[in-house]
């Protein structure tokens, strides 16, 4: 099969970057032709002041990126295209390319983009949908893209010229949602529900299970930031009757703040180290008692989660999201509820003390990855939601193109 893979490139590397390079590879060891089409945000550092002027339009409208993916679907005729993010440089047109050409289209729904403008369903540290229950404008006095009211406003503009010209809906044969959780909010805000399959991401290369044991100490890896939790993680240590080791793994905004209160709370049992290769996170993962993934956020697949199961680590994890379909309680992990320090405390004091019972508990979370988020699952299911776009874009009309009333806003 013949695949075109499609990415824009985030500044720093997340999740959704890990997804795009691993899924092509998987395809490629599998014997399938991958083609690629990137757009790379660090592009945008070396724009003329009159690019950035135009970025707004392009986000909504890329003429170029329109031209070069016909261009690429014309020489290369690929069975199917597999869009991961189109946002900010690449835009929607070029799933109008597709459409012009009757090519079928798998896009995966890496985050909440196409429902709200922050792509994360949260405004000032707390869950919000508001934007799926009324204008996606109301989002732009809130600067909920980058805290930026005006690059919130082109987030609004893009998705709503393509909820008017119907992209959503009439370009794309299978979205791809990561949880049941995610499919839900995907349906209620307005994406046709036959055509949104549920397909988990996967951990490759495998890390295979730790050896026998229940770590030395707790541990925390991700983003250190106020929506990750980080400041409700040592808060709750600061409540914690026994001194439990715990390290935190990674950077970000909330690093300095956290590293002040350790120190003035003379917290010499807890751990900060800097952001760190996979190798070394998964050796983390395999001498840790239990992971903490205290996000106040609904995520989507949690990368952090997966490859602690794939270690044979069990989770602690806020009862919010995904993590409540991910973690089953006291099979894999343990629940907190959200944002609440005092019983993240009490659910890591209780789980610290089981001992070898977590043992077992590591090892459910080893067979849910064999069963549900390994490479050789993940491939199955790849090509099995390309089979179905196919026969979905076959029964279709031929498609018509429609791109004068975009392509004026530039």
């Amino acid at each position: 099969m013949k695949i075109v893979l499609v990415h824009n490139t985030y500044l720093i590397q997340g999740g959704e970057d890990v997804v795009f390079w691993q899924e092509g590879r998987l395809l490629r060891e599998a014997g399938d032709e991958v083609i690629e089409y990137q757009r790379f945000n660090q592009e945008m550092e070396q724009y003329s002041t009159a690019q950035k002027l135009t970025l707004i339009g392009r986000t909504v409208w890329s003429r170029q990126a329109h031209r070069e993916f016909g261009e690429l679907l014309d020489q290369h005729r690929p069975d199917v295209v597999h869009v991961h993010n189109t946002f900010p440089l690449i835009s929607p047109s070029i799933l109008w390319a597709c459409h012009e050409r009757n090519v079928p289209v798998v896009h995966t729904l890496h985050n909440y983009r196409l429902l709200c403008p922050g792509a994360n369903f949260i405004r000032d540290g707390k869950p919000c949908e508001d934007c799926t229950r009324g204008t996606l404008w109301q989002s732009v006095p809130h600067g909920c893209y980058r805290d930026s009211a005006p690059q919130t406003a082109a987030v609004a503009l893009m998705l709503s010229v393509h909820r008017s010209k119907q992209t959503w809906t009439r370009t794309v044969d299978r979205y791809i949602a990561l949880t049941e959780f995610a499919r839900s909010k995907f349906v209620q805000g307005g994406l046709p529900a036959d055509k949104i399959v549920v397909k988990p991401n996967c951990v490759d290369p495998d890390p295979r299970e730790r050896t026998e044991t229940i770590g030395e100490y707790a541990l925390f890896v991700g983003r250190v930031s106020e929506e990750k939790g980080a400041l409700t993680l040592i808060r709750a240590w600061q409540k914690l009757k026994e001194r439990i080791p715990l390290r935190i793994m990674g950077d970000g905004p909330a690093l300095g703040s956290l590293e002040t209160q350790v120190a003035a709370g003379r917290m010499d049992h807890v751990s900060f180290i800097e952001r760190q290769s996979r190798d070394a996170v998964i050796a983390a993962m395999k001498g840790a008692r239990f992971v903490i993934f205290p996000s106040q956020l609904y995520e989507n697949m949690p990368l952090t989660i997966l490859e602690a199961f794939a270690c044979g680590v069990p989770v602690v994890a806020s009862r919010l999201g995904a993590m409540q379909e991910m973690v089953e309680e006291e099979v894999t992990g343990a629940f907190f509820d959200p944002n609440d320090a005092d019983d993240l405390a009490r659910v890591v004091g209780k789980t610290w003390s089981l001992g070898k019972e977590l043992q077992v508990w590591g090892k459910q979370a080893r067979r849910e990855f064999e069963r549900h988020y390994s490479a050789p699952a993940n491939y199955r299911a790849l090509k099995r939601i390309y089979a179905e776009a196919i026969a979905n874009r076959r029964a279709q009309p031929q498609g018509e193109a429609e791109i004068e009333p975009v392509a004026a806003l530039q």
